[in-house]
């Protein structure tokens, strides 16, 4: 392993590219990158799914044997690191000159459940630590400067930041889950709750609100999904009211 002058874990490293996984085997390098590699890999699982993704699999869309591509990852959990960064590499929403917090963060919210949408096997990637790839740290930074000037202290950006990515990552998931025809929720519960037992719940499934999908919309997310989000910037506005910074 070349030389980790700041004492990161080593796939930290691989992700500033601050290190090297060890060679297999001494002599010249073949014509291959850790850039083609990555590549190939978001297209292989793109493609079938994360599933199919091995490193066989990739050294035969490439042209290379298996182990020409342990030169460049040390592992498959390090190159889903990297897939994962790298899938993040996109046109990263900023601050726009008149635009207030509120809408920024919006644009943040909906452009993160784009991204995973359209990479839905980015959605069965264990979630292992805080992000720390370069692409990553690209977004929190973007997010950081939507919420500046709200008077909010560093650690309550950093908290919201997390807070709007979960939300962004589950209702992705969710949406991905349910498939192009979302499940008509309502049609079930009157199958199932019984008035009796589910009072609470059976009146407001008499309400019939529940019983067609909901509109879906430019980004193929649902009305719910949109009221969950409004929902926490509320409660983001009101944090920053109280703080007598309007």
């Amino acid at each position: 392993m070349s030389e980790n002058p700041l004492e990161l874990p080593p796939t930290v490293a691989r992700l500033w590219a601050l290190a090297e996984p060890e060679s297999p085997r001494r002599g010249p390098r073949p014509a291959l990158s850790l850039e083609a590699i990555t590549a190939a890999a978001i297209e292989l699982a793109d493609e079938e799914g994360l599933g199919a993704l091995s490193m066989a699999r990739i050294a035969e869309r490439l042209g290379f044997t298996t182990m020409s591509l342990y030169r460049y990852v040390a592992s498959k959990d390090e190159l889903l690191a990297l897939l994962m960064d790298a899938a993040a590499d996109t046109d990263v929403p900023r601050p726009v000159a008149g635009e207030d917090w509120r809408d920024g963060m919006r644009r943040w919210a909906l452009h993160q459940m784009e991204v995973l949408m359209s990479h839905p096997w980015l959605l069965q990637i264990p979630i292992i630590g805080p992000p720390v790839g370069p692409n990553a740290l690209r977004w929190v930074d973007a997010g950081v400067a939507m919420l500046s000037g709200t008077g909010l202290e560093p650690w309550e950006k950093m908290s919201i930041i997390g807070l709007v990515s979960s939300y962004a990552l589950s209702e992705a998931r969710l949406t991905i889950d349910q498939g192009s025809e979302p499940m008509p929720f309502g049609r079930y519960l009157r199958l199932l709750v019984d008035p009796k037992k589910l009072p609470a719940l059976a009146e407001l499934v008499a309400s019939g609100q529940l019983d067609e999908p909901p509109d879906i919309d430019e980004y193929g997310l649902d009305a719910s999904t949109r009221f969950g989000l409004e929902r926490i910037l509320d409660g983001i506005q009101s944090l920053i009211e109280s703080r007598g910074i309007q």
